[in-house]
């Protein structure tokens, strides 16, 4: 205990104050709850609140540009590099040595398969196929072939 009487009037305006404050949050809470606010609200409210703080920083505005023009960077670095794969591409395609490829193989092609790719294109092969399927098949040499 206290003896000095200066520090038991703080001692006892520590308890009221004390005894306001956690009467006010009792009065609080029952006004939110009449108002349907609950903890949940509250949190979204308080995350809320803190995102625009932090937003609102010198270091997050910088940050923010900073990525934003490294983002920027980045895509113009891709968009060159792209055309640069397309033109050396390009090239190679108009090369003599690539030509001269390109036309041996069009030489085998013609020579093996005619101009026509093997097989027909897709609508001879179906039809083809419908006419095979609605005639009776021929019979195999062993179907033939009386038995023993």
């Amino acid at each position: 205990q206290l003896s000095h009487p200066h520090a038991l009037t703080i001692e006892e305006e520590i308890q009221t104050l004390s005894q306001v404050l956690a009467a006010k949050e009792k009065h609080l809470a029952e006004i939110k709850r009449k108002l349907g606010i609950n903890s949940l609200q509250e949190l979204k409210q308080n995350i809320a609140k803190g995102w625009q703080d932090v937003t609102a920083t010198s270091a997050y505005k910088k940050t923010s540009e900073t990525l934003s023009q490294a983002g920027q960077k980045a895509s113009a670095a891709f968009s060159s590099v792209g055309s640069v794969i397309t033109k050396k591409l390009e090239d190679v395609k108009n090369s003599p040595t690539f030509k001269s490829f390109e036309e041996k193989v069009e030489n085998l092609k013609s020579k093996v398969g005619g101009t026509k790719p093997a097989g027909g294109d897709f609508g001879e092969v179906l039809n083809s196929t419908a006419n095979a399927s609605a005639t009776a098949p021929e019979p195999l040499p062993e179907q033939t072939q009386a038995s023993p």
